[in-house]
């Protein structure tokens, strides 16, 4: 049986396709999304976050790592684990708190995170078999029924995990659940299409239509993104474009025209999503390792999402604001 790393398991999701839903999100993207508010799914390894608004600077992380006597452990560890202000005090205590969770000898074996006594330390990332998934996407099949929602399958990138993507499709195909999967279409068409043997809906991300604007702002070219979509919308009749409106971004009229004409020409696209830009990952990105992020961004107003709508509503296509 096949074993993936999972981040979070989001019962009762009401935006990630219809119904109500249990949204499963896989670890590890090929993107790195300006905007991104789930930026602890990017890395396609475990990772440990620390909330720094709640470490005590008691040590018990400092104390509990395996690897402390490779780290040393002298005035500097001591004053870390201890949060002493010395000389060197503050830097030391800064320290102890990224212990194990951003340097070259930490192994994300979870002993700092067992012994954080607030919580403050957290393993972002665990293995898990298919059983155990769809054990905890069964867990709710009442509301599934009772709603005409099922399970979604989003991340990072689902297709970043083949192999263990399948198998889960195919699992829920067996148990009779809607299955939908959200991906940036970045991945290898073999997969995607594969995928789609399974999956009764596809939540297709697009972002930018210009391909050096896509590379400036995601860190990847366009170019799969774009066949890939032009390929599953062929072999596919169930496939919804979400476009997240990013101020500054890909709001003006060129692009989203460009992005109209495409969905207008593909048979198998509609409706189109309109999301708006939201800046809640920020405060993740400060998180454990250090993470690029730009200035933030006014949130999209719900004018702004109209005025977007209007070049696809212009080519009569079904287009939804807001999420």
């Amino acid at each position: 049986m096949q074993t993936g790393l999972v981040f979070n398991i989001q019962r009762y999701s009401i935006q990630d396709g219809p119904g109500i839903r249990t949204t499963v999100f896989l670890k590890g993207c090929p993107m790195a999304c300006s905007w991104c508010h789930n930026p602890e799914s990017q890395s396609p390894e475990p990772e440990i976050s620390v909330v720094e608004g709640r470490c005590i600077r008691c040590g018990a992380c400092w104390e509990a790592c395996p690897q402390r006597g490779e780290r040393g452990d002298g005035a500097n560890g001591d004053a870390a684990a201890n949060g002493s202000e010395t000389a060197n005090g503050s830097e030391a205590a800064a320290a102890g708190r990224r212990a194990m969770s951003s340097d070259d000898l930490c192994t994300r074996c979870g002993a700092c995170v067992e012994a954080c006594p607030t919580g403050a330390r957290e393993m972002v990332g665990r293995r898990m078999t298919v059983d155990e998934v769809l054990e905890a996407v069964l867990k709710d099949r009442i509301f599934y029924d009772d709603s005409g929602g099922g399970v979604t399958f989003s991340g990072g990138e689902p297709l970043g995990q083949p192999a263990f993507l399948r198998e889960l499709l195919e699992a829920c195909r067996r148990e009779g659940l809607h299955t939908a999967v959200d991906t940036c279409g970045h991945a290898p068409r073999e997969d995607l299409l594969a995928a789609a043997a399974h999956t009764d809906l596809f939540l297709y991300d697009l972002k930018l239509m210009d391909d050096e604007r896509h590379r400036r702002y995601t860190g990847v070219s366009n170019a799969l993104v774009l066949e890939n979509l032009a390929a599953l919308a062929h072999s596919h009749a169930n496939v919804r474009l979400r476009i997240p409106v990013v101020p500054g971004v890909n709001d003006d009229p060129e692009n989203l025209q460009a992005a109209a004409r495409l969905a207008a020409s593909l048979p198998g696209v509609g409706p189109i999503d309109l999301l708006p830009y939201h800046d809640l990952g920020r405060h993740k990105a400060t998180r454990g390792e250090p993470d690029e992020m730009p200035s933030p961004l006014p949130a999209t107003a719900g004018g702004d999402l109209d005025a977007a709508a209007e070049p696809f509503r212009a080519l009569g296509l079904d287009v939804h604001t807001g999420g």
